[in-house]
């Protein structure tokens, strides 16, 4: 797909800036200086609450470029069809239009799934890949019972209000041990969701199988997982671990599905280090 891109960005609200790929404003956070690492946020949530502390803590040493993707955050919502391959061109339009070339590229959850059809459709485009608490698509790495539960859950929450969302899937986000200031930010963040995007995005994920992906990664990978996480487990990281040629598997002990919030210090630690690696 050809994406028209404008421009120039325009900055608002200090360091979040927007662009515009084929008819769809992209509000994105772009701070500090060295190699670009792109970060993809799940499918609640918005750049800036899944990665602040990466955002501030990175960036002494990476170009760490946040995005809300479409229909989240301050973007605006794409239309009712976009899927997977959407996200990923949009994404790849969005690199290609600030000019990052080659990036690492860290995606949680549903970011972790848009970070692996990016690379089947953008191989040129991901350095690295840092996939945490991700899936190859919901139907990639659930039982089909699994997949469609959490679609009619999602698509019946989308239509309720922000505090029924965020009192049904925060539990779900987090471990019991989670540090409540990290939780209750989050929830702020997250009851500021988008209808619309809600649902386009549960249904793109909950469509896409991209276990095929897996074996074609030539990249250097880090798959990031908590032990304590109920929505991508274990056992979902050890089926992409054994899939992924080019994979290395750390589990963070006592840590939930949001591991860049709970557990920022690790999560950064783990990060910096595996990329640390694999440049020099």
């Amino acid at each position: 797909m050809t994406l028209v891109i404008s421009a120039s960005s325009s900055a608002y609200g200090g360091r979040v800036h927007q662009l515009e790929v084929e008819g769809i404003r992209i509000a994105y956070e772009r701070v500090g200086e060295g190699p670009p690492l792109v970060l993809l946020h799940g499918f609640v949530g918005d750049g800036g609450g899944t990665w602040r502390r990466q955002i501030d803590e990175l960036s002494d040493e990476f170009t760490v470029v946040a995005w809300d993707a479409p229909g989240m955050g301050r973007s605006s919502d794409p239309p009712e069809s976009f899927r997977m391959a959407d996200y990923a061109d949009c994404l790849a339009g969005f690199v290609d239009a600030l000019g990052l070339g080659r990036a690492h590229v860290a995606g949680l959850s549903f970011g972790g799934a848009l970070a692996l059809a990016l690379y089947d459709r953008h191989p040129t485009i991901p350095m690295t890949l840092v996939l945490a608490g991700a899936y190859a698509g919901w139907a990639g790495s659930l039982p089909p019972e699994v997949v469609e539960q959490r679609l009619q859950q999602s698509l019946r929450l989308a239509d309720l209000p922000p505090d029924q969302l965020v009192r049904t899937m925060i539990p779900t986000m987090f471990s019991d041990s989670a540090p409540a200031g990290g939780v209750e930010e989050f929830a702020t963040n997250m009851s500021e969701f988008h209808p619309a995007g809600l649902r386009a995005m549960a249904r793109s994920v909950a469509e896409t199988d991209l276990r095929d992906v897996l074996p074609r990664i030539r990249v250097p990978t880090l798959l990031l997982y908590g032990d304590q996480d109920v929505r991508a487990s274990v056992r979902v990281a050890e089926d992409l671990h054994a899939a992924i040629p080019t994979s290395t598997l750390v589990v963070l002990p006592g840590v939930g599905h949001m591991s860049s919030v709970e557990a920022s210090d690790r999560f950064n630690t783990e990060v910096r280090t595996f990329l640390r690696t694999v440049q020099n």
